[in-house]
């Protein structure tokens, strides 16, 4: 008989606020994964577009839409990953998405380096969604991996 492993994940939160907010395991939302493949693919299509008129110098005017859509996409795609919980918040997925958020902030508030920090922060979002689970799933807070065997 194959025995499970118990639930590694964080302390559950005593209070019931913290319950609702950072729940572990996360919660099942059936509808997750397909709204994220779709934000995802809106997302990359709507950055690319902004990122490669950066280069090549487009009028702000003309990259302002897909700016939007760029914007929209990935707040989509961080509420879904927060409504499923917000232990996403302090893992090595959620710190890189944060880290990727300060990078665009500060291509905003500086536009003369705006190129260079969003093609970082693009390059910081590949590694994030493609590093390893274990460091995906690292919690800053815990220094372990949250597993759910």
């Amino acid at each position: 008989m194959v025995q499970r492993e118990h639930v590694r994940g964080p302390e559950p939160s005593p209070s019931r606020a913290g319950r609702l907010l950072f729940p572990w395991p996360p919660r099942r939302l059936p509808w997750a994964r397909p709204v994220q493949v779709a934000l995802r693919t809106v997302h990359v299509a709507a950055m690319a577009l902004v990122l490669g008129g950066l280069a090549f110098d487009v009028p702000d005017a003309r990259l302002h839409v897909a700016g939007v859509v760029t914007v929209a996409s990935g707040v989509g795609l961080l509420a879904v990953e927060i409504a499923r919980t917000g232990v996403f918040l302090y893992t090595g997925a959620g710190a890189a998405s944060l880290l990727k958020l300060a990078l665009l902030g500060l291509g905003v508030a500086f536009p003369a380096a705006r190129f260079e920090l969003y093609l970082a922060a693009t390059l910081l979002a590949s590694i994030g969604s493609h590093m390893s689970g274990r460091w995906r799933h690292w919690s800053l807070l815990d220094r372990r991996s949250l597993t759910q065997d």
